[in-house]
């Protein structure tokens, strides 16, 4: 195997283990009933401050609609989301995230960062500045492959 594969076998270890561990602390923190996937919606609709159909919001998170279909009623159920018929395409739907959703949302915020900064203030913080730029470039790599 020639450096650059092994490089990228490396980097892409180090990567999927990184994500595996970081979703195993998140999901410990989060709170009682709440998954990773809930709140990665719900903060999705947070920051972005726009109603999505459950199409849209499957593309965005790379999932198929029937996975977000079922995130969705999840999220409905607990009064995270509300769910109404798209006035111009009934056949369509549009999600918004609720008071009690913003909530909740708010509340696993508050529950992670902690967390999250710890991570941080041991890595340093100007290291983790300089290696945003690299792991947002790669991720949009990634993400152009669609």
């Amino acid at each position: 195997m020639d450096d650059n594969n092994s490089l990228a076998v490396s980097l892409f270890s180090e990567i999927l283990m990184a994500d595996q561990l970081a979703r195993t602390r998140l999901g410990q923190v989060l709170p009682k009933g709440m998954e990773l996937s809930h709140f990665s919606v719900l903060n999705h609709l947070a920051r972005t401050g726009v109603e999505r159909s459950p199409a849209q919001l499957a593309k965005a998170f790379h999932v198929t609609r029937g996975a977000m279909t079922n995130t969705l009623s999840k999220l409905e159920a607990a009064g995270y989301v509300h769910i109404r018929p798209d006035w111009d395409d009934a056949r369509r739907k549009m999600v918004a995230i609720s008071p009690a959703g913003r909530q909740a949302r708010d509340a696993a915020l508050a529950s992670i960062v902690p967390m999250i900064s710890e991570v941080v203030d041991e890595l340093g913080g100007d290291r983790v500045k300089s290696a945003l730029p690299i792991l947002r470039e790669f991720r949009i790599k990634l993400g152009s492959r669609d």
